[in-house]
């Protein structure tokens, strides 16, 4: 008998604990994003375009700092202890948010530091792959990754739901005095995204319990045990993992999440350059294109679970990098017709146009445009002030959509497989710190991908921004190819199971 049903029902309501606490974590991140510039014009006026750049990375940055940290704390103490820190911190950090408009000056350095805080909290995603991982059999394995991406995707669809349903609040909303909190539509979404963290913390204590299974399903004791599970299986331990393929694994998740977060900053200023859009189109058109890429990737994770089975997962990640290149390809500049020219849709030269460095901003960081008071048109089409513009021809609706589709049925596939086969390399050891490398590595990407491409895309064009993006995931195609043997199960790999 591999376990008990009692053991395997406490397994299960573990790993349904960790899918709640990674739904929440990109809650945490998602729930704000739209309300962010508006907030920070309130709370601080000297605040600029740039300075919100970096609010938006310092969740990153903060993640990518405490993911291996959190993962070095679950390889040696029960996992139990950097899950509810790392969620009382986001905790903190929420209530802090909801604050930052009390103190006199510096109101932006107190928001970078709560959205910073709250990143760091997010590495608790470190620790609970590991568990994940740790927690499931070779053949469960998969499965239960999926689910756990499917999580975090709902929760950054979810996330701005939220917000919309608190913007009925109004800006002014409900004032407390004696606790000196506005209730409004920018500070009730943390402070729901508080609560949440706290019934999570509540449920951590209440039915999260350490749970330890091999390859093959068998239940064992692992260092940070709290005292469940039959004794050490050394001879499934026995064996140094593959760290060529770690290796590989970690440059090719980077891959996956740079060319993504691309992606999702390219949006909204390629679709005002190229089809004349306004702001308000622009952030209306792609907020609903994410939104069904969003559905889609869920769609995706189901399916992936049961493809699996039949292919195995690395042909799967070949075929998911495949239908990247073949999404960006797509987006290259063909054809005669050239975009409308910014200068050429106003008649007075005198109104001010948007700079390249704002129409590169993600769309919840466009500040209003201060249009003279004789005019009620905002400019519209590619700026003169891209030299690109006026030689460059135009990537027509089509093409975009047809990206999306393809970049939106990519991306899942490789999030996937990637994390699944990361795990399988690594096998019976602990998982918490290469977990957390992972993790860094994917929070590395979120921060540079955005930095490539606002350089690339102003002063050289999409052309030559999408041809690099293609060339990348050709490199690491090639990557794959040459360690695809290599990226095997643990047990598989020293023979105790048939691939």
């Amino acid at each position: 008998v591999v376990e008990t049903q009692e053991h395997y029902k406490s397994r299960w309501r573990s790993i349904w604990i960790m899918y709640l606490t990674m739904f929440l974590s990109s809650v945490g991140f998602s729930i704000v994003i739209m309300s962010v510039w508006p907030y920070l014009q309130k709370i601080d006026p000297t605040a600029d375009a740039s300075f919100l750049g970096w609010i938006i990375a310092s969740y990153s940055i903060g993640q990518m700092v405490a993911s291996p940290l959190f993962g070095l704390w679950s390889n040696y103490r029960p996992r139990r202890e950097p899950l509810v820190i790392s969620t009382a911190i986001s905790v903190a950090a929420n209530c802090l948010y909801a604050y930052v408009h009390v103190p006199h000056s510096h109101n932006k350095y107190y928001m970078l530091t709560a959205r910073a805080l709250v990143g760091f909290g997010a590495g608790n995603v470190a620790v609970v792959r590991s568990y994940i991982a740790g927690a499931t059999s070779l053949t469960e394995r998969t499965s239960a990754m999926a689910n756990t991406s499917a999580c975090q995707a709902v929760g950054f669809i979810l996330g701005p739901v939220f917000q919309t349903c608190f913007t009925l609040i109004g800006e002014e909303g409900v004032t407390w005095k004696f606790l000196c909190l506005q209730l409004n539509m920018y500070t009730t979404p943390v402070l729901f995204g508080a609560l949440l963290g706290v019934i999570n913390i509540i449920l951590i204590f209440a039915i999260f319990r350490e749970h330890r299974v091999d390859d093959m399903g068998r239940q064992y004791k692992s260092i940070n045990s709290d005292g469940e599970g039959n004794d050490v299986l050394d001879q499934n331990t026995e064996g140094s993992i593959d760290h060529v393929a770690v290796v590989a694994l970690n440059i090719l998740f980077f891959v996956i999440l740079f060319v993504f977060a691309v992606f999702e900053t390219i949006a909204t200023p390629l679709t005002m350059d190229m089809y004349s859009w306004t702001r308000k189109e622009a952030v209306f058109y792609n907020g609903i294109i994410l939104s069904v890429i969003g559905i889609e990737s869920v769609i995706v994770f189901m399916v992936v679970k049961t493809l699996s089975k039949k292919t195995g997962e690395r042909a799967i990640l070949h075929a998911g990098l495949l239908i990247v290149l073949v999404g960006f390809f797509i987006l290259l500049p063909w054809g005669k017709k050239l975009p409308n020219i910014q200068w050429q849709e106003i008649k007075n030269n005198s109104v001010p146009r948007t700079a390249p460095s704002e129409m590169l901003a993600p769309f919840w960081s466009l500040p209003e445009l201060q249009l003279p008071s004789n005019h009620t048109a905002e400019p519209v089409g590619c700026p003169v002030t891209q030299s690109w513009c006026l030689n460059t021809p135009m990537i027509y609706l089509a093409q975009y959509i047809s990206s999306d589709v393809l970049i939106g049925l990519g991306y899942p596939v490789c999030n996937v497989m990637s994390y699944t086969l990361y795990s399988k390399v690594l096998g019976p050891k602990p998982q918490g710190v290469y977990m957390g490398w992972l993790t860094a590595s994917g929070s590395g990407a979120r921060i540079l991908g955005p930095v490539f491409v606002s350089q690339i895309y102003t002063h050289l064009g999409p052309r030559w921004a999408f041809s690099l993006i293609c060339g990348v995931v050709v490199v690491s195609l090639l990557l794959l190819e040459i360690v695809y043997k290599r990226l095997i199960a643990f047990s598989v790999r020293y023979g105790r199971m048939q691939e």
